[in-house]
């Protein structure tokens, strides 16, 4: 089977999410999300003790609270890039290991990190079977987008907030509730994580071209599916 890797950037609110979705289902490819890694991980250490052994992951001689990292990442903050490059390299590890294909969404997010994981996915699915596709929007839509959006109950499946999704409850891909994400997507957390991704992870486009991985460009304001047929006709 063709190896392939399709990694869509953009600031918080393009639209990487659900484009993500839609290539996932229109491709067969493993939809690779930071934020669910995190988010599972964060889980698994809600009910962990102050004093618990396990609230901390040893990366290269040093100790990362998991419990610490949560509160950045409730407060807008990017994770400390180490915690993130271990967690991502260890799960790409074992779907390429399975055979599996990715579309992934907003990974890498630092230079840190891209400077780890990018060698990975080289060596394990080729420089030539990578595409990647920055998705821009403005500051103004970034913030008008995150602070009306909700992700799903069930699944987590982000909505990306329109006319023909303001009135929707239940999410259209599971049937589970609709809800917002407390303290993430309020606009003081948005401009902070706006922040971010001009100072953190925006740099990471650059390191790409340096390394010869060709990155598109495309105009995030459109509606869905203009943006899906944008990046179809781009990565065929």
């Amino acid at each position: 089977m063709d190896k392939k890797v399709i990694i869509l950037f953009g600031p918080p609110g393009a639209g990487k999410g659900t484009q993500a979705e839609l290539l996932s289902d229109k491709m067969g490819l493993y939809l690779f999300e930071t934020s669910k890694i995190l988010e599972e991980k964060f889980n698994q250490a809600e009910n962990l003790s102050e004093d618990s052994l396990e609230r901390f992951i040893e990366i290269d001689s040093e100790k990362y609270d998991i419990l610490n990292e949560k509160k950045l990442w409730k407060e807008g903050i990017l994770c400390s890039p180490p915690f993130v490059a271990h967690l991502v390299k260890e799960k790409i590890k074992e779907l390429a290991g399975s055979g599996k294909n990715l579309v992934i969404a907003g990974s890498p997010r630092t230079l840190f990190e891209a400077e780890r994981i990018t060698p990975i996915l080289k060596e394990l699915y080729g420089k030539e079977n990578i595409r990647v596709v920055l998705i821009e929007i403005s500051p103004e839509a970034t913030i008008f987008r995150n602070s009306h959006r909700k992700i799903c109950e069930l699944m987590r499946h982000p909505i990306l907030y329109n006319q023909e999704t303001e009135n929707l409850t239940l999410c259209p891909l599971d049937g589970s509730r609709l809800l917002k994400r407390e303290g993430l997507d309020d606009k003081e957390t948005i401009k902070v994580r706006l922040k971010e991704y001009q100072k953190r992870t925006f740099p990471v486009i650059d390191y790409l071209e340096k390394e010869n991985i060709e990155v598109d460009k495309i105009n995030g304001e459109k509606s869905v599916a203009d943006v899906f047929e944008d990046i179809m006709s781009l990565i065929k």
